[in-house]
């Protein structure tokens, strides 16, 4: 579907966000493999997050929905021969590989055409090198899994990347003996802090996690908003007046986009900072700012990976010339982010260039507007929308249907 986006002169507003996407997953996945029951408040109703529901479902978990609540009653011993459908979720496919290659079951795994392009072997090598029997298709899905005894190794990933050693992680509550994963930077660690709270053998040191055979017992969590939806809110309040997003996770791994912020001269504060079921959370408001260019890279860019794009729209409002680099992973997520942010940028009439990792973008503080094509990525979708409200003109975005993957209701909440 096509949807049209009027400019905003002014842009205020209290938001109340959809649940973590990263949360809600992990939520469900290790309840749905645990011993007991569980209630999963505030989680993320949403096609990647069913879509790893509905496969709990085939294995064995019982699962059931009322609202934004999920109630999960766990099963240790999964169905064998089943095929899963993970949708577009990347996550789905990748913990769910880590978790079941241990299981003693044979499984295929299984997504639509975007999800079927993306690299898989990443995670199919360190398993194999545990000892799994996991098969891809040419390096990418569909997956098939057979039974396999796996015996703990310490790997070192040439990424950081949270999905890929979830999987390990996930792998090692089945291996004999240690399973230790070392990322070159660290990743988002919400499956760690998950599984310490539901009685995993796993320790945290630095850049390297380690976790032993275990069994897992139903914990219920508390959701926190996800910051990646509150970032297109906050950009809007930095551009156009001033927001203020609710209950906002704010986990240490996932907050490059403050980071980012601060180089900007985005004026932000958090308010009424507390944790919850292991995950800090705040509510943040963000204030109309007067942004300058910035260089990104490093060991930030982990941290804010699915806000990339966004902060490359905010580069394009900003005074001087930005560069954004060391983030190649952008251009194996649902769509390149590379080549689709520097086409929604100039479309909206600005002045981006993409590197092989990264972009170039030079500052205009005003951008015309347009239209927008989507590729058929939330993300993208999503950035885009902003920059129109934030334009001259407004415009219309092509294919934005692709936001039901992680925010269903954006546009109602934009409008």
């Amino acid at each position: 579907m096509t949807v049209e986006v009027k400019n905003r002169d002014c842009f205020e507003g209290e938001f109340s966000l959809p649940g973590d996407k990263s949360v809600t997953h992990r939520a469900v996945m290790l309840n749905g493999a645990a011993s007991g029951e569980a209630v999963v408040s505030g989680a993320l109703i949403a096609e990647d997050c069913l879509s790893t529901c509905n496969c709990l479902r085939k294995l064995g978990a019982r699962i059931e929905r009322e609202g934004d609540t999920v109630f999960v009653r766990g099963c240790e011993d999964f169905r064998s021969g089943v095929e899963l459908d993970c949708g577009n979720s990347g996550t789905t496919m990748r913990l769910l590989t880590g978790l079941l290659s241990g299981k003693g079951i044979e499984a295929k795994l299984y997504g639509d055409p975007s999800l079927s392009s993306r690299p898989m072997r990443r995670v199919a090598e360190p398993l194999l090198e545990l000892g799994a029997r996991v098969e891809t298709t040419d390096g990418c899905a569909p997956l098939r899994l057979f039974p396999a005894s796996l015996t703990g190794k310490r790997l070192k990933t040439s990424v950081a990347s949270a999905q890929i050693k979830s999987a390990i992680l996930l792998a090692g509550l089945s291996a004999e003996g240690v399973t230790t994963v070392e990322e070159p930077s660290l990743s988002r660690d919400h499956t760690e802090r998950m599984l310490v709270a539901m009685g995993a053998k796993i320790k945290t040191d630095g850049l390297c996690s380690s976790v032993e055979k275990s069994a897992l017992k139903a914990i219920d969590v508390s959701v926190p908003a996800d910051i990646s939806s509150a970032a297109y809110f906050m950009a809007l309040g930095a551009l156009k007046g001033k927001t203020l997003c609710k209950n906002v996770g704010v986990n240490p791994t996932r907050i490059g986009i403050l980071t980012a912020f601060e180089r900007l001269g985005v004026k932000f504060t958090l308010k009424n900072r507390c944790v919850s079921g292991g995950e800090e959370r705040a509510d943040i408001l963000v204030e109309r700012s007067h942004l300058k260019a910035i260089e990104l890279g490093g060991d930030v860019i982990p941290t804010l990976i699915d806000e990339l794009p966004l902060i490359a729209l905010l580069c394009a409002f900003a005074e001087g010339e930005s560069r954004i680099y060391g983030a190649k992973e952008l251009r194996v997520k649902e769509s390149d982010r590379i080549t689709a942010t520097t086409e929604m940028i100039n479309a909206l009439g600005g002045d981006c260039r993409e590197t092989e990792d990264g972009f170039v973008i030079r500052g205009k503080k005003k951008l015309a507007g347009g239209t927008v094509e989507s590729f058929l990525d939330h993300r993208i979708a999503m950035t885009g929308a902003v920059g129109l409200a934030a334009s001259e003109k407004g415009g219309e975005i092509l294919r934005a249907e692709c936001c039901g993957i992680s925010f269903p209701d954006f546009f109602e909440k934009l409008s």
